[in-house]
């Protein structure tokens, strides 16, 4: 008899823990509870940290998270507006705000990613189909970093942006979150991963870069050019000059030198009769010198000064 005693008693206290353990439930500081009833919520969410009760067997707890939850979206290839297709990787934090709200539209986080990828992709799409590849990939009407001419020569040639990359990011987070406010989240943060451009475009967005380096090129050559033409035309100037310097230089020496010359001949011619004899005599044989050669046919007359030396040599 005892020994069915304790047997009952060990079973009602099995039970008891049990029911204890059914009824009593532990929210820590990272969840937040619905308590729902044969699938129905009943009552408010529990967002507090402790210990509380339910109803055992009857009510059932679900567990949903308080921090910041991760979606990461599927690379999608998109048209924008100037008819040119890239793909967008993207990315997004998200917070679970009403988690009764949340349970009764999304149940579980699973059903809410794939909503959320409804929302934001169609978004995306959206928002770039609506705007040129150029305000997809800049944020703004930046200037190139690196100084000189060529750097203000790329930023003349950069697109014009009127709403950048950034307010686009923003503008499709505002746009997701007024579609999910019934949702029970919040779009937290929404970001362009990465855009990479379709082989088509990948070609042509190179073949402008070549063109724009090779205008840039052509530009410096003929400057370069123009400034080999300027610096070869100073050159020549300044070699006439000095030429023509040298030139006018040697004259006036040559000039004073045989002014010199005449005047020391004239001074010896007016020496003496002996000097003047070989003063016309030497002149004459520079005559000789500078007139006649080998091949030289001469008519003198016999009073001629010149046939007056070439009789007495003979």
């Amino acid at each position: 008899m005892n020994t069915k005693k304790i047997t009952y008693t060990i079973v009602i206290i099995i039970l008891a823990l049990i029911v204890l353990f059914q009824s009593i439930y532990v929210v820590k500081e990272t969840e937040q509870v619905v308590i729902t009833q044969f699938g129905k919520p009943v009552g408010d969410a529990i967002t507090t940290p402790g210990l509380n009760f339910k109803t055992p067997f009857i009510q059932k707890t679900n567990y949903f998270e308080k921090r910041y939850l991760e979606w990461d979206g599927d690379p999608n290839q998109i048209p924008t507006r100037d008819k040119k297709f890239i793909y967008i990787d993207t990315y997004a934090r998200w917070q679970i705000t009403n988690p009764l709200q949340f349970y009764i539209r999304l149940t579980n986080e699973r059903f809410a990613h794939s909503r959320i990828d409804d929302i934001l992709d169609g978004e995306t799409r959206d928002f770039i189909a609506n705007h040129n590849i150029e305000e997809a990939v800049r944020t703004s009407n930046r200037t190139p970093i690196s100084s000189g001419e060529i750097s203000e020569m790329i930023g003349d040639s950069l697109s014009n942006i009127k709403v950048g990359r950034e307010k686009i990011q923003n503008m499709i987070q505002e746009t997701a979150n007024a579609q999910a406010k019934d949702l029970g989240i919040e779009i937290l943060d929404f970001r362009i991963k990465r855009i990479n451009y379709v082989e088509e475009v990948r070609t042509q967005v190179y073949e402008r870069m070549k063109s724009e380096r090779y205008r840039i090129a052509d530009k410096f050559r003929s400057e370069g050019q123009g400034e080999a033409s300027r610096i070869n035309g100073e050159k020549e100037r300044e070699l006439q000059s000095i030429q023509s310097g040298a030139f006018k230089e040697a004259e006036e020496i040559k000039g004073k030198a045989d002014g010199r010359a005449a005047a020391i001949y004239s001074a010896a011619y007016n020496r003496s009769a002996a000097s003047k004899e070989l003063y016309a005599f030497m002149k004459s044989m520079e005559t000789f010198e500078k007139t006649f050669d080998k091949e030289t046919y001469v008519i003198l007359s016999t009073d001629s000064e010149l046939f007056k030396y070439l009789k007495d040599m003979k």
